[in-house]
């Protein structure tokens, strides 16, 4: 299926929140916790990151950045902004790190397509940039679409540029394609990393200190023990994150887990990430049931490895 269209605008991303991590030891307490190297991250740079379970089960997905030596901001789903701001919280004990929610000081926009373009020359894919009153952060293209965030201080929206309107749909189409996954709400505690390829996109680094769940993270990667991955596939049918998918023939254990879906922006159906078990990969894939819509996969912006046996 071609995406080569024209696609594009801006909007107001009410369901993105924003923890600030702040204070001299707010670095090293945001490595102790998270999947990702945050410690080295610079002023201009943003990075992926998760935050597992003791289980290795990943709680919240996040964008970082780092706006000061000792300020962190670190975005995720709205819905899952409270809970995980308290699981945070439990850990800071004695160390100099104060953790708060920034949503109503921050706004965060979307930007995509031509009117992204112009605003992003010379700012490379996870580099952040001030623009005025706002903060760029800018994104992995998706579907031959640059895209970004404008983050703008309360107060401050007026300074986002004027572009034509963008459908939050879209936007989240556009994610989807991407092929990074995010942790939502209905996803929480399902996946191990690898399982959603985090690390194949930038949001492990195995080579930091400990974490909750690292040995299960490292487990899975160096026993090669991963056995299932996630891909990306239309339908005639518009998915939902935490639906349950069916190889053919098999109703009554599920194969696979939908990440993240959305419609698609021109014609009806929709398109989803979807976490899959590898033997049933190459399987006739449906959404809901075993005489669900059809799966067709699609090919994703990276190479995800897979068994010989399971290659196609």
């Amino acid at each position: 299926m071609s995406t080569e269209f024209p696609i594009g605008g801006v909007c107001r991303l009410a369901d993105r929140g924003v923890i600030r991590a702040s204070g001299a030891d707010a670095a090293s307490f945001l490595q102790s916790q998270l999947t990702n190297d945050v410690a080295s991250l610079g002023p201009g740079s943003a990075r992926l990151a998760g935050f597992c379970s003791a289980k290795g089960r990943l709680q919240a997905s996040f964008v970082v950045w780092r706006p000061a030596a000792d300020e962190f901001l670190l975005s995720c789903p709205r819905d899952l902004l409270v809970p995980t701001l308290k699981r945070l919280t439990m850990f800071v004990l004695r160390a100099k790190c104060r953790l708060s929610d920034a949503s109503d000081e921050l706004a965060v926009f979307a930007i995509a397509g031509r009117a992204a373009t112009a605003m992003l020359d010379g700012v490379a894919v996870w580099q952040v940039r001030g623009r005025g009153a706002t903060t760029v952060v800018r994104l992995p293209d998706a579907a031959g679409v640059e895209r970004a965030w404008l983050v703008a201080a309360a107060g401050a929206e007026a300074d986002v540029p004027a572009a034509a309107a963008m459908s939050i749909e879209t936007w989240r189409w556009l994610e989807v394609e991407s092929g990074i996954v995010t942790v939502e709400a209905a996803t929480v505690d399902r996946f191990v990393p690898q399982m959603v390829n985090f690390e194949l996109v930038g949001g492990v680094d195995f080579q930091k200190g400990c974490y909750p769940g690292q040995e299960v993270v490292a487990r899975s990667q160096y026993r090669g023990t991963t056995k299932r991955r996630t891909f990306l596939f239309d339908c005639d049918a518009v998915p939902l994150a935490g639906q349950d998918v069916f190889a053919s023939g098999h109703a009554n254990e599920p194969a696979g887990t939908v990440a993240n879906a959305a419609p698609h922006p021109l014609h009806a159906g929709g398109s989803a990430l979807v976490e899959v078990r590898l033997a049933a990969i190459t399987d006739e894939l449906r959404l809901g049931a075993a005489d669900g819509a059809l799966l067709t996969r699609r090919a994703l912006p990276y190479s995800v490895p897979l068994d010989a046996a399971v290659a196609s």
